[in-house]
């Protein structure tokens, strides 16, 4: 990839806040609990660091590559000032500048903050939240062990509308033990509901090392079944596209394109972005890495004036490079290009249309995974790289 040809390319800024109040039993996210730190000054400390950070990207990289979306994840963000999240905004804007109609998306637990915090977002210039709503059931959320009551998220989707905020995403978790039809079918009627213009929903996964996992291979909470993830899924699409949603993405619905993540399109699409903060990761032209995952070594490294990143970044050639363009973009209803695959993968594609699990979609040769092949998304990907 010539100069010329990165200045062209999308640009984002991920932000890892990696504070939660509480740890959920599902979560195998880079997250720390104030007791887990053992003090605050983490919490106090984090917005320096990331504002250095943000210096040394813009050291790295030069002054012409304007930020098309930044995003905070986490973690909770929300755990930070409000204040203190516009502080690091901006800063971005400081050292980067913002392209037209920059996308700002923050994440929040429905219960982490309030009106009056979320005006201070809006007025400090961002545009998009998203609150991990996960199920409208209390013994679900018992389950995960989500802090927040079962309205909470109505509240707060409501609360964000009074902010100002006109893209607002709802975050469901699917397939909780426990779970019946009818919880999942209350938990659509609820986002539904709300009028949101954007869902993200994913199936419960039982990560190594986490709370949950532990409990299901104890027998103490009964087993995920994947008959039952499968046909959660394709309840909610079905709900989600007769009130007017499209699927984009495998596990996210919009209103609209306006309505649709630009920054999450962004990792699926290959662009380049700069994750700030512990344990974030970042993709600039073809170069990966990630920084270190504590809290307190991320803010020495910074404080030293040394790069926090955890080892030498991995250098992508142009085969891998296509390989994982392939990967993410067949997640996309927008298609893969076929011209992304070799000759093998060109041949199990051709099969996998035969098989009714890939189409072809648009005047350029793209392929696009079939409602029975989004069910079976992985077996397609294994077949054709």
């Amino acid at each position: 990839m010539t100069a010329t040809d990165e200045r062209a390319t999308p640009f984002g800024v991920y932000v890892h806040v990696p504070f939660c109040a509480s740890r959920c039993g599902y979560c195998a996210f880079n997250t720390y609990t104030v007791n887990e730190l053992g003090s605050a000054r983490e919490l106090t400390g984090y917005v320096d660091a990331a504002i250095g950070e943000l210096r040394v990207a813009r050291r790295t990289i030069g002054t012409d590559r304007p930020v098309h979306t930044v995003f905070f994840g986490g973690g909770t963000p929300t755990m930070l000032a409000p204040a203190d999240l516009v502080r690091i905004v901006d800063a971005i804007r400081i050292e980067f500048g913002f392209a037209h109609h920059v996308e700002i998306t923050v994440e929040a637990n429905p219960d982490s903050i309030d009106r009056d915090g979320l005006s201070v977002l809006r007025a400090g210039g961002f545009t998009r939240v998203s609150f991990g709503m996960q199920s409208v059931r209390s013994h679900v959320l018992a389950v995960l062990e989500r802090t927040h009551t079962p309205g909470r998220a109505h509240q707060a989707v409501a609360d964000a509308r009074a902010a100002g905020f006109e893209h607002i995403n709802l975050d469901l978790i699917y397939g909780t033990p426990g779970e019946s039809d009818d919880d999942w079918s209350a938990t659509i009627d609820a986002v539904l509901a709300t009028a949101v213009d954007h869902v993200s929903a994913y199936a419960l996964t039982l990560e190594p090392g986490t709370r949950l996992r532990a409990q299901v291979r104890q027998g103490r909470v009964g087993a995920i079944d994947e008959d039952v993830l499968a046909a959660r899924y394709d309840v909610l699409d079905e709900r989600l596209t007769a009130a007017g949603f499209n699927w984009y993405e495998l596990s996210n619905w919009a209103r609209g394109e306006n309505a649709q993540c630009r920054h999450n399109l962004m990792y699926w699409r290959g662009h380049d972005w700069w994750g700030i903060g512990p344990g974030a990761h970042s993709h600039v032209a073809g170069r990966r890495w990630r920084n270190v995952a504590h809290p307190r070594d991320y803010a020495r490294r910074i404080a030293e004036g040394n790069p926090p990143e955890a080892e030498a970044p991995e250098i992508l050639d142009e085969p891998a490079r296509r390989l994982e363009q392939v990967m993410t973009r067949l997640r996309l209803a927008e298609g893969c290009p076929a011209s992304l695959l070799d000759a093998a993968g060109s041949a199990a594609a051709a099969q996998a249309v035969s098989d009714g699990l890939l189409e072809p979609v648009g005047a350029d040769a793209q392929l696009r995974l079939t409602a029975h092949g989004r069910q079976l998304a992985d077996h397609v990907l294994r077949r054709i790289v």
